[in-house]
């Protein structure tokens, strides 16, 4: 245990002991384990996006086994993913990297925005994961029925010591293309998900275009001009810095950009990152050799 953790363990006042231990061990994990950053690699995108798309850059991430040992090798905080792929390498590597079930999932083909429930609280039990893992669509016109199934999962979990992680994705309804990624919406959208109980909450980057009417002057004569200061409002969001807040990766994009935006998260107060395809459709070498420049750019070291 250190001073860091500790200070965000307390924020946490209504958890019994074995959820803060499961939060324990995803902050105590790995390289940042101690300073209250993490980097999480999520592979749930073969629901999302299908096997080809996701895993065909590099076809060595077909394999369950290989996204796992990248967690490990790479010395992340913890690895989430859907049930069948937790299944397949929960026995080899029981131990080795705090997992997060991914619990909901969709598929590239639905016209509705939604998910279906794909894994129940007994599964992360029995596979020994530290979290479940959800999504949300605020905006949708699902969103209240999505609101509903994370209150009962959370509180299932949350009654034998796993803890929550949201997805907080705003889309739908009357948001716009460009408001998915507005900075009043994404914040809007991460304290949904500190309301919903979330003990993390994972958002996207947010740019600087605000896209409620109603919200203008509530940021008219802010400074939302830099990235690290829109992270530093979405943080704040989150019940003041109260609950851990980490930001996706998002689409494939070149390796400069992807050290600038985990600059500006550390900058901005930001947790960390939740950082798939950006490294695991990446040959090992280059995706290690990049998870090696983020966790020393979230150390101070870089």
């Amino acid at each position: 245990m250190t001073p860091a953790v500790r200070t965000i363990l307390d924020n946490y006042e209504s958890d019994n002991p074995g959820t803060k231990a499961n939060l324990a061990r995803i902050l105590l994990q790995g390289r940042l384990g101690g300073t209250g950053k993490l980097i999480i690699l999520p592979v749930d995108q073969g629901f999302e996006h299908g096997p080809a798309r996701s895993f065909a850059p590099n076809p060595d991430a077909y394999d369950p086994h290989y996204h796992f040992q990248l967690a490990v090798d790479a010395g992340l905080s913890a690895y989430a993913a859907p049930l069948g792929m937790i299944e397949a390498g929960a026995d080899t590597f029981a131990g080795q990297i705090p997992t997060i079930l991914k619990v909901n999932s969709s598929n590239s083909w639905s016209t509705s925005i939604n998910q279906a429930v794909t894994g129940t609280v007994d599964d992360a039990l029995r596979l020994g994961c530290a979290a479940i893992g959800f999504t949300i669509y605020p905006g949708s016109d699902d969103i209240f029925e999505l609101m509903e199934e994370i209150q009962e999962l959370s509180a299932e979990a949350k009654a034998v010591g796993i803890a929550t992680v949201i997805w907080s994705y705003p889309r739908g309804g009357t948001i716009s293309k460009e408001g998915e990624l507005a900075l009043d919406v994404g914040a809007y959208a991460a304290h949904m998900a500190a309301l919903a109980g979330a003990h993390i909450i994972k958002v996207k980057l947010p740019t600087d275009h605000i896209e409620q009417k109603d919200a203008v002057k509530a940021y008219a004569g802010g400074d939302w001009s830099t990235q690290a200061k829109r992270v530093a409002h979405v943080v704040k969001a989150c019940f003041n810095g109260r609950r851990i807040v980490v930001f996706s990766g998002g689409a494939a994009k070149g390796a400069d950009a992807v050290y600038q935006d985990a600059r500006d998260i550390l900058a901005g107060g930001g947790n960390g990152s939740i950082i798939g395809r950006n490294t695991f459709q990446r040959p090992r070498a280059e995706a290690l050799a990049m998870l090696d420049k983020i966790v020393a750019i979230y150390a101070g070291e870089a």
